[in-house]
């Protein structure tokens, strides 16, 4: 399978300027001389050194069909290791697809997801974070996620755990001397050096574990409950931020029902919106179930933005809410500010609170700042954040046999 040249369109689908189609393996030059013939008649494919272009006409058979710039990348200075060689087609996804048929007809065969990426760590062209942090980048959705993952992938997190891992095996390669070439006067390991070593290793990894929730957020935003009493505002929040109506609004009390989603981006934090169903009592079994269910997603939310409504007074519905929110990261909106305020802010035990009228947007300019303090800031951006499950449960087991020696 890793003999094997294979191709593949390697940009995004959809229309666009140009469309680029892959070749990787040791056939590469030879499939890209049988459908791309150099608009220079002195020039061949074959004989194109690497990091060189050549401009020509992209063929099937012999029917010329686009013309282009082929690129090429001879082993083992590409992103593979292998040779490689990249067509660069117009945009449109006819033309990419006409281009990767005519390539597998010349001998290539169609690449499997994330088989250029699974090649470059084979052939020791990128760590396995490394690997993992190319498909981070590509799904980076905001600029502290994609600075994060673009650190990960120069190797940055790698080189950190190589670290420790060297200063383990010193201490390991020091032990096993000491015990079994006695006759070499190999000196005993000191115990303070031992400590220090070890109690070091530990720390790295304990600060990789409790920085692992935190990177998450900029890799996957924070799920975010909109909660509160009917009419208090939640619907119109939602719509206001989203940018467009996503929820029901009406004059009628208990219109949202069931939990309604939508991912938001504030300045650099992404937030997962859950609009909920207004809390009150209710003989209404739907209306019930809803809820139920914005009390759950409110327990489980990583963020919870409570809408009071400014103009009324508090009632036994926010009171039971602000305790709900007490301990966890919660920002209070008291909304209607426009109406006059009939709530005040020291009503509320909010460590945030913030005036607003979501109606005419106003006062919500500051959430992206408030965010930003809560979610943002301080965050190491160097590479040295767990950014997986895999990479997480292999540094909680090396903590745990840490603590166990």
């Amino acid at each position: 399978m890793q003999n094997r040249t294979i191709a593949a369109i390697a940009t995004a689908p959809g229309a666009g300027g140009i469309a680029v189609v892959r070749l990787s393996g040791p056939e590469s030059y030879a499939v890209a001389a049988r459908v791309f013939r150099p608009a220079n008649p002195n020039k061949r494919v074959e004989d194109a050194k690497g990091y060189t272009a050549l401009f020509g006409k992209f063929l099937e058979g012999e029917d010329a069909f686009d013309e282009g710039v082929a690129l090429f990348f001879r082993a083992p200075h590409s992103y593979t290791g292998e040779d490689v060689v990249e067509l660069s087609c117009h945009g449109g996804s006819a033309v990419a697809r006409r281009l990767v048929e005519s390539c597998i007809e010349a001998g290539a065969a169609p690449a499997a997801p994330g088989e250029y990426t699974r090649r470059a760590f084979l052939n020791g062209k990128l760590s396995l974070t490394q690997a993992e942090a190319v498909m981070d980048i590509i799904s980076a959705d905001g600029r502290q996620g994609a600075a994060l993952a673009n650190a990960s992938l120069s190797g940055a997190l790698a080189k950190k755990i190589a670290a420790e891992k060297e200063a383990l095996t010193a201490l390991q390669a020091h032990l096993a001397a000491w015990v079994d070439f006695p006759e070499e006067d190999v000196p005993e390991l000191d115990e303070a050096h031992l400590q220090t070593v070890l109690g070091g290793v530990k720390d790295e990894l304990d600060t990789l574990i409790q920085n692992y929730d935190a990177g998450a957020v900029l890799r996957e935003g924070v799920d975010c409950a909109i909660v509160g009493r009917p009419n208090a505002g939640k619907s119109t929040l939602l719509n206001l931020l989203a940018g467009f109506d996503r929820a029901i609004v009406t004059p009628v009390a208990g219109t949202t029902r069931d939990v309604v989603e939508q991912a938001v981006r504030l300045g650099d934090i992404r937030l997962n919106l859950f609009d909920t169903a207004g809390l009150r009592d209710t003989e209404d079994l739907i209306e019930a179930e809803g809820i139920r269910r914005s009390w759950k997603k409110l327990d489980e939310a990583g963020l919870v933005l409570a809408v009071f409504d400014g103009s009324a007074p508090l009632t036994r519905e926010d009171f039971e809410l602000a305790r709900k929110c007490a301990g966890r990261p919660a920002i209070a909106l008291i909304n209607k500010s426009d109406l006059g305020k009939t709530v005040q802010p020291g009503e509320l035990p909010f460590m945030t609170i913030l005036p607003v009228s979501i109606k005419e947007g106003t006062g919500l300019e500051l959430l992206p700042e408030v965010l930003e303090e809560m979610f943002g800031g301080g965050m190491p951006c160097d590479g040295s954040i767990l950014t997986n499950a895999r990479q997480y449960d292999a540094c909680r087991r090396a903590y745990q046999a840490m603590l166990e020696s």
